[in-house]
């Protein structure tokens, strides 16, 4: 048995992983011409939308978890371009792109809610250790 950490137990954490793994095995039909350009690019900034969260929840502030938060929800952000980009090149057809889009758009409202939350919550405490 193993010790489960915070960042685990966040359904934007879990879909996260799960995203990146549709990625991996939607770029697995991508040219091979893309291999060290888009496919990589869209591998990258999907896989760090997961990665950031696990890495911002070692940091000991909320301001500082939020900011990984952030750069979670920018390399969804990046994501999305990537995906109109395959979309455009016709390396994925409408309906993969809008069901992965999709489903980067609940990521990223839950990353919006977490994000307001550490930030509001780190006010919150800054008021309260003053007073």
């Amino acid at each position: 048995m193993y010790f489960s950490y915070s960042f685990e137990k966040l359904e934007v954490y879990k879909l996260a992983r799960k995203f990146r793994i549709e990625i991996k095995k939607l770029t697995l039909n991508f040219p091979k011409n893309e291999r060290f350009e888009l496919i990589s690019q869209i591998r990258r900034s999907s896989s760090s939308i997961a990665t950031n969260l696990a890495e911002g929840s070692g940091r000991a502030s909320l301001k500082d978890q939020a900011h990984f938060t952030n750069i979670s929800f920018a390399s969804a952000l990046e994501t999305i371009d990537h995906l109109s980009y395959a979309l455009d090149m016709k390396y994925i057809e409408n309906q993969q792109y809008e069901q992965l889009r999709n489903n980067l758009d609940i990521i990223i409202k839950k990353l919006n809610a977490l994000y307001k939350y550490q930030i509001n919550s780190s006010k919150d405490l800054k008021s309260r250790v003053r007073n």
